[in-house]
């Protein structure tokens, strides 16, 4: 580290750390407790602490409990938003396990669970997007429940009521459930002749089907999942409409988004965050609606939850949230001493002499930070509010 300030010593000597502290006065920027003999200078010496700890100022005091309160204001929110994913992911999974073979019972749970998911996102004043960068495995509940907390923080941003919330996130949870007809062969594939196409659309009514003999859809419901696939410029399907309902514009874009950077196709490379977005504005906008895009851009920031980036003092990290300015997101720093549940998350906000220089690529880390990280496991994203921080 650097010793800036007298201030940085006197940290330093009231942290009682067991063992010595090595100093280089001449890479230093005040001086230091005592000089160095000319030897000690060459080979580094040893910074030696007070007898007693000095008093540290207030002022340090106030600093350093206010990082403390934040450190435990963000692992409470990390550690709500992971709660609240692990049993969202439960249900979703028992749902789209039995949707076939019992739509009603199955039906009930993923209307309660919309429900209660929309109402949170709904009253709650502020609404957080949570990276869960740990989660292992694989499974549909991945994709359907980042569509539905996407799709609902997209909702509740141009306004839609706590029905249409739950109208949406039903369609949501759902809207893949009809490939577990579809040969898996033919969901793995990147590109696909007439007739594995043909295979590959027929989730769509599957999944129709499901959500009708449940009970539990209502008529809005139904038409937001039956629309999913259709795009603005009429290059859609299945009937090329070009004056889809709010709710099916908004899951068609967060669908997209997600497939991007997640695909089902086993040889097509997921693209990173910024990488998704900017496809989805430059090469695809004709198929989305251009306020939901813009809004969706604004919702996740410059980089989104999942980049992974580089800071101006050299140091990577992964954005875990997005900020107040898009430019100054809450980004997981990498420390190899410690582990990825207790790393530090900087909030750029807060840190104005620092940013973020670049966005890189997985292939681009060195190893050790890549196996630290894990940028290839699915990203799970859940929200968190003040009400599931208590």
């Amino acid at each position: 580290m650097l010793i800036k300030t007298a201030d940085d010593i006197a940290i330093m000597q009231s942290l009682q750390l067991a063992g010595r502290l090595y100093c280089f006065p001449d890479k230093s920027e005040v001086p230091l407790p005592s000089p160095p003999s000319e030897s000690e200078s060459a080979q580094g010496k040893p910074l030696v602490r007070a007898a007693a700890p000095p008093v540290v100022p207030k002022q340090l005091q106030e600093q350093k409990k206010a990082r403390t309160d934040l450190f435990l204001r963000q692992k409470v929110a990390a550690a709500a938003a992971d709660r609240a994913w692990d049993v969202a992911a439960r249900s979703t999974r028992d749902v789209l396990l039995t949707l076939a073979a019992a739509p009603k019972p199955a039906g009930a749970k993923l209307k309660a669970l919309s429900i209660e998911t929309a109402a949170t996102v709904a009253e709650a004043k502020q609404v957080l997007l949570h990276l869960l960068g740990h989660k292992s495995g694989g499974g549909q509940q991945f994709h359907a429940i980042n569509t539905m907390t996407l799709s609902l923080l997209l909702g509740k941003r141009v306004g839609l009521s706590q029905q249409a919330l739950t109208d949406l996130a039903m369609a949501a949870l759902v809207h893949d459930a009809g490939k577990a007809e579809v040969p898996a062969r033919i969901l793995t594939l990147a590109k696909r002749n007439k007739y594995e196409e043909n295979l590959y659309r027929q989730h769509l009514q599957v999944s129709l089907r499901y959500a009708t003999e449940s009970g539990m859809f209502s008529p809005e419901a139904l038409e937001i999942l039956a629309d999913h696939h259709e795009a603005m410029d009429g290059s859609g399907w299945p009937s090329g409409k070009k004056d889809m309902g709010l709710g099916a514009r908004i899951l068609a874009l967060v669908d997209r988004y997600d497939r991007l950077c997640t695909p089902e196709a086993v040889d097509v490379a997921p693209l990173v965050p910024m990488e998704a977005l900017s496809t989805l504005l430059r090469r695809e906008s004709s198929k989305f609606d251009p306020a939901l895009l813009g809004f969706l851009i604004k919702l996740l920031g410059i980089y989104p939850p999942g980049t992974l980036v580089q800071l101006s003092d050299g140091s990577l990290g992964q954005v875990v949230a997005p900020g107040a300015d898009s430019l100054r997101p809450k980004v997981l720093l990498y420390n190899s001493l410690t582990s990825k549940e207790e790393a530090q998350v900087l909030e750029l906000d807060n840190a104005v002499d620092l940013k973020i220089t670049v966005a890189i690529r997985p292939d681009s880390l060195p190893q050790e930070a890549r196996v630290w990280l894990k940028p290839e496991q699915p990203q799970a994203f859940f929200v968190s509010t003040p009400a599931m921080n208590r």
